[in-house]
C-alpha cells in the first residue's frame, strides 16, 4: 500500500490573502493593546482584558507570519 502524500488543509492560493488578513488583525489588536495601556489609569486596568487582547494579537501575528513565510516559499 502506497503512502498518501501530505497536503495542506488550506489551499496554497490562499496563503498571501491569509497572511495579509491575519497580520492586519494582529497589528490592530496590538495597537488596541498599546492604546488601552496608555489611556487607562493604573487603577482601572483589567488583567483579564490585557491577557485576552495580548493572546489574541499573538495568535493572529503568529499565524500571519507563518502564512507569510509559506506564501514566500519558506516552508516551515
Amino acid at each position: 500500500m502506497a503512502p498518501k502524500a501530505v497536503t495542506s488543509p488550506v489551499p496554497v492560493a490562499w496563503y498571501p490573502s491569509l497572511s495579509v488578513l491575519m497580520l492586519a488583525i494582529g497589528l490592530m489588536l496590538t495597537a488596541s493593546f498599546f492604546i488601552y495601556e496608555a489611556t487607562t489609569s493604573r487603577r482601572n486596568r483589567s488583567l483579564s482584558k490585557e491577557i485576552a487582547t495580548g493572546a489574541l494579537a499573538s495568535v493572529f501575528l503568529g499565524f500571519g507570519s507563518l502564512f507569510l513565510l509559506l506564501a514566500t516559499g519558506v516552508y516551515v
